[in-house]
């Protein structure tokens, strides 16, 4: 008797001397290797034959318990020994693994026969037995696998091995125990055809889209163990088969898909696509699969957007999905500050707020703050109150091109939605190695860090680098943010259309009128003598009354004091921030403004001249004006108005009031008296935009399309400009023109109801379905004037020509204006942005608006006490500079605006989504080997290499804590060994992969010869081991040539050798060779 403990004595060596040409072998095992045949071939090759037994149920589908779903992954499987344990991963990293898998697969369909035993719960002791006949033969008992490692050839880490050998004649005990277990039929199965199917598709050439889907399998395996759990929308409920479904494009379809798996695992979602994507249908798409499981869905939304959602709840001749009966309520953000009333026909005090199972939130950034008044819930608190607190268990869809303003809190709070304010209760759900409050105060510290930079260094890019891997992992479970580019790169457009090609944006730079005269600076100048004390009458109290007033008015907040005085400066700042804004809009609406202005100090002149007076009233702002967008400019209207201040006469200096009133109201009337003959023919800003339509009418941009859209910040400036082009456009062209504000709807024509969906639709009739809603209505729109009403949220893409009248200081607002025609699937191949400036140069412009405009805004003095995140007014005003100035240049993304914040494209949704879709048709990848590969085209001849994805056999090690697919690792590295992308590129690798792969159904038989002849039948693979060792040693950061060298060496390398070790540490999963 003979024992091997496989350091001093390996059983390899022993097998080796023992095998002859003729034996007959027969094992018993938990698994079999390749790299075994490999070590023991010029004996195996000599053999008569082999009996195999798995000791456990291998290559056998055993019984799943009812509780595991469709998508269980068993995890003590040994079908992946067959191509290489976990002690071989050295020398399946030698790539070499084709060439011995067919080998192998050629000997065994001569020589081998595989069976399993089929009851785990009665394991078989593993046995090697060698009858070489006249009495010869072995028996190697206390054995575990047929391994490399079980031969002793490779280091096992585990226990001491002590396996004993018994020769001729005890050994025949062995051989007739092995023959009885083999003829039980009972307890074993025949899986040889399976052994050999998987040795086939362990050599065979692969699909690269196969590749890239086994690749998916192994790295989201746990978010399959989710869909297993429920979390994946359940088709048998019929959302599927709704119109609103088979509307969506296929990315807006995957969008849904995502966002219901998010919902069901988090309760919640940020649906953050970019502009013109079209959130609202995809939003649809996820209202319609809840209202299918009888669940209750809210719609909470701007009031300016309320068309837009009631469309598709009544059964009206211009509702597209009304077979889908649509049954959410539709209510405001405002109503969240309103106890009683009626809004979108619904009695307030009835509505059952906690009842609702979705609520979805458009524009939900208008929920970004959640600035505190001691005593006084806001609507960001009533909405975590009332609706997500109360009543039973509310998911929340968030919808927002712009979830990030200025700062991450803006993205947290909107998320903190969805958990009900509580962290604990998501921290539970996140992968995430620390809290999310954590995450989210490190993030903003780093963006204050960022903020600091140099405009020129100031990059989305620099800032990603500077946020840990935590942070994404929220994002990725949270949110799904996909831009244009993503959308035309990564899906297939073609039965969609592309987005048509936008024209560099044509400037105008409009003075006031012809000559010389009055112009824009010099109104600026004009608008500093103006103290508009009209609005502050707290700052006229007589010094003994001040605290009488400020126990009355002022209110306590948690950082501290919010004085009334402080918040009617603000409403001066505010009222001539307005007064800029107008002039630069239209001469008529800023006469009217200034009239408006006059009336009221001429009433507060009168009052403190009446003998019986005894009080005057604050001026409050019309914040309920739909002129401008005030909310959207500066947050909560709360935040900056309040209600009307009652001031008693005799507690006032009424005298310095009153010579502040009259300097006001001489000033006013100096300005009237020089602009006012201005309006009309008079106007030439009017004047160059007549000679533009009519310009772009008789030559159009694409062919026989005359339409155009003309927004303007203010409704005064509207009527204005319908007022004077209806007529004109009519009598000269025959073309009829709309006007929508907030508060009016009207057109030239008779025949089209003056009702924002229809006004609508005959503007654009292609992409609203104009012959399917109106069919007996002959005319359309062809100039249709708006203020920002419309400027999200509508699909007005048959139009090809946009005016802005007046620019918007924020040039967020202008790409979401272009929005509305800059879309995908338009019948125009370009489009053309016109932009009016005033006749200064961008620096006079931006210097003109910083002195009338300070940041002392009252939302900052209730903030949370970030730091100022805006870094200086100097940086700020030159980021907003090269900002304008690119939009003169061309019209941008908002990912491209350098605005800062951006979240789109970070996720990996779209990549589940995909592997989702593969496995419900095609079935699980459970048994297909690890290290197989694919050859694809390069798209450019210079990124030519191999992506390989590797997984740390060491779980628990994340180098630096960056990796967020840890344990998994993406390398792309080049021919050259330059490394394109790293590990911490995961996601720019994978997408990458996506497009190389996807769609790629067949091996690329002329690519695969090409390299099966440079690797001589793939048993040469040193080139692609070596670029193996750059991508691991870039992963490593290993520096020395010595150490990259040492990677393939048992034992690894000195500086690592408290570590890891190198490529022993990485199991190839797969790579993708790019020629």
């Amino acid at each position: 008797m003979k024992l091997f403990d496989n350091i001093s004595s390996r059983l390899g060596d022993d097998l080796k001397t023992e095998i002859k040409r003729g034996s007959k072998l027969s094992i018993a095992a938990s698994s079999f290797s390749i790299y075994a045949f490999e070590a023991l071939k010029k004996e195996l090759r000599g053999i008569e034959s082999l009996q195999f037994i798995f000791t456990s149920p291998t290559f056998i589908e055993e019984k799943i318990q009812k509780e595991s779903r469709e998508f269980y992954i068993p995890h003590v499987l040994h079908e992946a020994d067959l191509c290489g344990g976990k002690f071989e991963v050295r020398l399946k990293n030698e790539m070499n693994q084709r060439a011995i898998a067919r080998e192998c697969a050629e000997w065994v369909k001569e020589k081998v026969i595989f069976k399993s035993n089929t009851q785990a719960s009665l394991p078989l002791t593993g046995l090697i037995h060698v009858d070489n006949g006249k009495e010869e033969g072995a028996a190697y008992v206390n054995q575990n696998g047929f391994t490399i490692a079980d031969l002793g050839f490779t280091p096992k880490k585990g226990f001491p091995t002590l396996i004993q050998k018994t020769e001729y004649p005890q050994s025949n005990a062995y051989l007739e125990w092995f023959s009885e277990v083999w003829d039980n039929q009972e307890n074993l199965a025949d899986v040889t055809e399976a052994v050999q199917s998987y040795f086939e598709s362990a050599y065979r050439e692969n699909s690269p889209e196969f590749i890239y889907f086994v690749t998916l399998y192994n790295l989201f395996q746990d978010f399959l163990n989710d869909l297993s759990l429920g979390a994946l929308p359940n088709e048998s409920i019929g959302f599927k088969d709704t119109v609103i479904w088979n509307k969506l494009y296929n990315f807006q379809q995957d969008a849904v898909l995502g966002a219901i798996n998010k919902l069901e695992k988090y309760n919640g979602c940020i649906i953050a696509d970019s502009v013109g994507l079209g959130k609202t249908f995809t939003a649809l798409g996820v209202i319609k699969y809840y209202e299918k499981r009888n669940k209750d869905v809210l719609v909470l939304c701007p009031k300016k957007l309320e068309a837009n959602w009631n469309t598709y709840r009544h059964n009206d001749k211009n509702n597209i999905l009304a077979k889908d009966k649509f049954g959410y309520d539709v209510l405001f953000h405002t109503d969240l500050s309103r106890e009683k009333g009626v809004s979108n026909g619904r009695n307030l005090e009835s509505v059952n707020w906690g009842n609702y199972g979705l609520v979805v939130i458009d524009e939900s950034h208008n929920f970004r703050n959640n600035n505190t008044v001691v005593g006084k819930e806001n609507r960001y608190q009533k909405l975590l109150r009332k609706i997500i607190q109360e009543g039973i268990e509310t998911k929340v869809l968030m919808l927002s091109a712009t979830p990030v303003n200025n700062r991450f809190n803006d993205l947290r709070n909107q998320l903190a939605i969805a958990y009900e304010g509580a962290p604990d209760t998501i921290d539970a759900k996140l992968d995430t190695e620390h809290g999310i409050e954590l995450v989210f105060r490190r993030a903003q510290q780093a963006f204050n860090t960022w903020s600091k930079y140099p405009t020129d260094k100031r990059t989305s890019e620099r800032l990603l680098e500077m946020l840990d891997f935590d942070f994404f992992e929220i994002l990725d479970s949270l949110t799904i943010a996909r831009s244009r580019k993503h959308i035309t790169t990564y899906y297939d457009t073609t039965a969609i259309g592309k987005f048509p090609i936008r024209s560099k944006p044509i400037s105008i730079h409009s003075a006031l009128k012809e000559g010389k005269g009055v112009n824009y600076k010099d109104i600026a100048d004009w608008l500093e003598f103006l103290n508009l004390s009209v609005y502050s009458p707290l700052n006229y109290i007589l010094p003994s009354r001040v605290p009488v007033y400020a126990a009355r008015y002022d209110k306590k907040v948690k950082s501290g004091t919010f004085r009334q005085q402080d918040r009617e400066k603000s409403l001066q700042l505010l009222m001539r921030i307005n007064l800029l804004k107008r002039i630069e809009s239209s001469v008529d609406s800023f006469v009217l403004t200034l009239q408006n202005i006059r009336k009221l100090i001429a009433e507060a002149l009168d009052a403190i001249h009446k003998e019986n007076a005894e009080t005057v009233s604050g001026v409050q702002a019309d914040t309920s004006s739909e002129d401008f967008d005030w909310e959207a400019e500066w947050g909560e209207e709360e935040n900056v108005f309040g209600n009307k201040v009652k001031v008693h006469i005799a507690d006032m200096d009424v005298v310095r009031w009153g010579e502040d009133l009259s300097t006001d109201m001489q000033v006013i009337d100096e300005l009237l008296t020089e602009i006012t003959t201005l309006k009309g023919i008079e106007d030439l800003k009017l004047n160059k935009l007549m000679q533009l339509i009519s310009a772009k009418i008789q030559n159009p941009i694409n062919p026989g399309n005359k339409k155009i859209i003309v927004f303007t910040a203010f409704a005064d400036t509207a009527n204005y400009l319908y007022t004077h082009l209806k007529d004109y456009l009519k009598i000269n062209f025959g073309l009829n023109t709309a006007l929508i504000t907030g508060s009016k709807r009207l057109s030239s024509s008779k025949e089209i109801p003056s009702d924002l969906n229809a006004l609508l639709t005959c503007f654009s009739p292609v992409s609203k379905g104009k012959d399917i809603i109106f069919p007996s209505i002959k005319e359309e729109i062809d100039v249709l004037i708006a203020t920002d009403c419309i400027s999200e949220g509508q699909n007005l893409q048959d139009c090809d020509y946009l005016v802005n009248y007046d620019i918007h200081w924020n040039p967020v607002r202008i790409i979401q204006r272009f929005g509305r025609i800059d879309r995908i699937g338009s019948i125009n191949s370009n489009i053309t942005m016109v932009n009016f400036w005033p006749d200064v140069t961008l620096d006079a412009y931006i210097n003109l608006k910083q002195r009338v405009e300070s940041k002392m805004l009252i939302s900052n003095l209730a903030s949370t006490g970030d730091d100022n995140i805006l870094n200086t007014e100097e940086k700020d005003l030159e980021y907003r500079k090269i900002q304008l100035r690119k939009l003169q240049e061309e019209v941008v993304d908002l990912e491209d605006l350098r605005e800062g914040v951006s979240i789109t494209d970070l996720g990996l949704n779209d990549f589940r989504v995909d592997l989702s879709n593969f496995i419900k048709t095609y079935g699980n990848l459970k048994s297909i080997p690890l290290g197989l590969h694919a050859v694809t085209k390069a798209t450019d001849p210079d990124k030519r290499g191999v992506i390989y994805v590797l997984k740390n056999l060491n779980n628990s090690v994340n180098i630096d804590k960056l990796n967020r697919l840890a344990p998994f690792y993406l390398v792309y590295v080049l021919d050259s060994g330059r490394v394109l992308h790293g590990h911490l590129d995961a996601k720019k690798t994978l997408d990458m992969i996506r497009v190389l792969c996807k769609g790629q159904t067949e091996p690329l038989e002329e690519l695969c010869h090409l390299l099966s002849k440079e690797t001589r039948d793939y048993r040469d693979m040193h080139v692609y081991t070596q670029l193996l060792q750059k991508s691991i040693s870039s992963i490593l950061k290993l520096e020395e040539e010595k150490e990259v060298l040492s990677l393939f060496k048992s034992g690894g390398t000195t500086a690592l050798a408290a570590g890891m070790k190198g490529t022993e540490d990485f199991n190839l999963i797969t790579f993708i060779v790019v020629k």
